[in-house]
């Protein structure tokens, strides 16, 4: 059984429909890719998927519950990772273990030094460091490390590599890997970056004008 199936999804933002997935079915622990031009409805699929909108019109079955069921209940499942993510002014370490200590997950300390360590921050550098005190590259895997230890069934990345460095992009890349062999994590991940894209993803929706496509972007 699919972990997400999404049957006659739309969404609409004013009078301008953004998105329509006649049909679409993610199975659990596989690592999806999505491509498209800026606009094509990718940042749109991941929001509607991370349970942050609710689409205009259609059915999202997710763990063989329907739509609309309990969003708060699913979101502790479902992570989403921005292009540009919002991060506490405060220090790396509360702001990796904030997502952890509102589920009241236990082992927070060492769960939020495992996950720095998985995207390649030494914990006894970083760790009592301000967020405001890091390059671009740091604050991306510091907000990723927030969403890997919260242990999620769900990753969605939204240009996770964007303006990073080859060094940073590898990191993420083999973080999110690591999740999805460890733990079973399923991923949905856009970027522009075809290659580092591919080399993640085990199959690949293209979108163009908010509708799947065969088209090549």
């Amino acid at each position: 059984m699919a972990l997400y199936t999404l049957e006659n999804v739309t969404q609409r933002y004013g009078n301008r429909e953004v998105l329509r997935i006649p049909h679409l079915a993610i199975e659990e622990g596989a690592a999806m890719g999505l491509r498209g031009h800026n606009g094509s409805g990718k940042s749109t699929l991941l929001r509607i998927l991370a349970f942050l909108e609710t689409p205009a019109t259609g059915r999202i079955i997710f763990d063989g519950v329907s739509s609309p069921g309990n969003a708060f209940e699913r979101r502790r499942h479902v992570t989403l990772l921005t292009q540009e993510p919002y991060l506490l002014t405060t220090t790396v370490r509360k702001n990796v273990a904030y997502g952890m200590k509102i589920r009241g997950m236990d082992n927070v300390d060492e769960s939020v030094d495992k996950a720095l360590s998985q995207v390649g921050l030494d914990p006894e550098r970083f760790a009592g460091r301000s967020a405001h005190e890091l390059s671009g590259g740091e604050l991306q895997r510091v907000a990723l490390a927030a969403r890997l230890a919260m242990r999620p069934r769900v990753l969605l990345l939204d240009e996770p590599t964007a303006s990073l460095d080859k060094d940073s992009a590898v990191l993420i890349k083999n973080a999110v890997t690591a999740a999805r062999t460890e733990l079973g994590t399923t991923l949905v991940i856009a970027s522009h970056d075809m290659s580092w894209l591919e080399s993640v993803s085990d199959s690949m929706l293209c979108l163009y004008e908010g509708q799947p496509s065969e088209r090549d972007v």
